[in-house]
């Protein structure tokens, strides 16, 4: 699959600097996505991290990058998150699409003149009733053009600013939310 649908492809994505949705959809509907998650929500429901692991060499044989590296943070980082992290009800409604690959994650870290120094990140979260206000910059994100869901990483305490640190899910098609 890397090499008669990812290699052709894969100068045509960096010019335009995205994986296309057909790309997910075809790595989901093939089980390259979600090896992780259980099979009540459609992944491969594995805890052997070793087929990830199989994965990301072969993706790194091939010198790919965005399209390689994207399904890698999608299955490695992401998923991981929300098994842990997520409620039932949120497993139900994000973990089946990401498996299909019609819902792509992507994780939030870097900004802006602070890099990856999460103690010195300036994005903010701050509840106001039942929601958060998230305020803030993001820029490198892995899937971030093309994704659904973003495990945002954001401080939500000004009191306590170096240890309030939190990662939010964030749905890109809310109100506000812009790329």
């Amino acid at each position: 699959w890397l090499d008669s649908a990812v290699l052709p492809n894969h100068e045509q994505w960096e010019h335009d600097g995205i994986v296309p949705r057909s790309a997910w959809e075809d790595a989901g509907t093939r089980g390259f996505l979600g090896l992780s998650v259980p099979e009540t929500y459609g992944g491969g429901g594995t805890d052997d991290f070793r087929f990830a692991a199989v994965m990301s060499e072969e993706i790194g044989m091939t010198g790919v990058v965005g399209g390689g590296h994207g399904f890698t943070v999608h299955n490695d980082i992401v998923l991981p998150y929300i098994l842990s992290l997520a409620n039932e009800e949120q497993k139900q409604r994000w973990l089946p699409g990401m498996v299909s690959g019609k819902l792509i994650g992507a994780l939030a870290i870097t900004e802006p003149n602070t890099g990856s120094d999460m103690g010195g990140i300036k994005t903010t979260a701050i509840r106001d009733g039942d929601e958060y206000v998230i305020n803030g910059q993001k820029t490198y994100i892995s899937n971030g053009q093309s994704s659904d869901v973003i495990v945002l990483v954001c401080k939500t305490d000004p009191q306590r600013p170096r240890e309030a640190i939190s990662l939010i899910l964030v749905e890109t098609d809310r109100v506000g939310f812009s790329r």
